[in-house]
């Protein structure tokens, strides 16, 4: 191993916004991890970069988590454990497992970022969350160095929420993630409408099927980081109460949304963008994409302080019309 010093971190997140590391060290397996870690504690992990937005130079030692490996250990006769490393690419990993006829992943295909930061937002799409599928993980403790297992439960995750999010942001670092996946028998979600309408209302497609349909789903909606400076989804879906929700029907009585329990009801955010004209608008390099306004760009040479104060105009014009406090879902650094 060895650590560089000045470090352009350009390529290592998909806004391509240019910032510097003072220091960045590549790991390529846990062992150098764990001696990394034994002698550095300000540190940052820095994965497959897909959902993060860099304001600043990071002065901390910048460890960019590069290990691979997959793991398969048969549960019972229709399941399968698979475990990969944190450092392996989250969309080859889903087009593998539906290689081998693995379900349940395929809904989540084409999501950007690595496999070790997937249970930390618990990102889904598409009526699937990780937590769906989510078996255990393996953690190291910063301050110990030791490892720590982790179940679902210990996950307590939430909608695009976990407990590395919140009580113990900072102190771990994943190192492995184990999903609990069917071999045969796979129970499909093909609840969302868009993926009903691509697969012509097929009563039995294949997991491959619903992969192929969410990957042309998302490809027709969202931005080629590898072209165009992104991060995906740039807020959460909002969850209102009821009450709320009644009252912003009188004036939209169009309105999308889905209903969570009595009292909540979720929103799509890029609908209220939209609605407060941001969609497709361009602020020098920084942008709101012309089909999807929950997507955030950077056209060219924004910086992360251009697409920050995007967000913020953005959240207060939502605010003023909706009376919904929008939420970043990337972090900003």
């Amino acid at each position: 191993m060895e650590i560089q010093q000045n470090i352009s971190l350009k390529p290592y997140n998909t806004f391509g916004i240019q910032a510097n590391a003072k220091r960045f060290v590549l790991v390529n397996s846990n062992k150098d991890l764990k001696e990394i870690i034994a002698s550095e504690k300000d540190i940052f992990l820095l994965g497959g970069g897909s959902n993060i937005l860099l304001i600043n130079d990071v002065e901390k030692l910048v460890i960019h988590l590069n290990t691979k490996g997959i793991i398969v250990n048969d549960f019972d006769a229709d399941t399968v454990l698979i475990t990969a490393e944190a450092g392996e690419n989250w969309h080859e990993l889903v087009l593998w497992c539906v290689s081998q006829n693995y379900g349940g992943l395929e809904n989540l295909a084409l999501i950007p970022g690595n496999v070790g930061t997937s249970p930390i937002q618990n990102i889904g799409a598409y009526g699937v969350e990780i937590k769906d599928v989510f078996k255990q993980l393996e953690a190291i403790d910063i301050d110990t160095g030791k490892t720590k297992i982790f179940t679902n439960a210990d996950c307590n995750f939430g909608y695009r929420n976990s407990v590395f999010k919140n009580e113990l942001k900072g102190k771990y670092i994943i190192t492995n993630v184990t999903f609990k996946l069917t071999k045969k028998n796979h129970k499909i979600n093909i609840s969302y409408g868009a993926i009903k309408d691509l697969l012509l209302n097929k009563e039995n497609p294949t997991i491959k099927e619903i992969a192929d349909a969410v990957i042309a789903i998302r490809q027709s909606k969202l931005p080629d980081p590898k072209k165009i400076g992104n991060s995906g989804s740039f807020f959460k879906n909002p969850v209102i109460t009821s009450n709320l929700f009644k009252e912003l029907t009188k004036k939209y009585p169009e309105i999308p949304h889905y209903v969570i329990s009595e009292n909540e009801i979720k929103i799509p955010a890029g609908w209220l963008i939209e609605q407060c004209g941001f969609k497709g608008k361009r602020f020098g390099d920084a942008g709101v994409h012309e089909k999807q306004a929950l997507v955030l760009v950077n056209y060219n040479n924004a910086s992360g302080k251009d697409i920050y104060g995007l967000a913020q105009k953005i959240q207060q014009k939502v605010m003023k019309i909706f009376k919904i406090a929008l939420e970043i879902e990337v972090n900003v650094i």
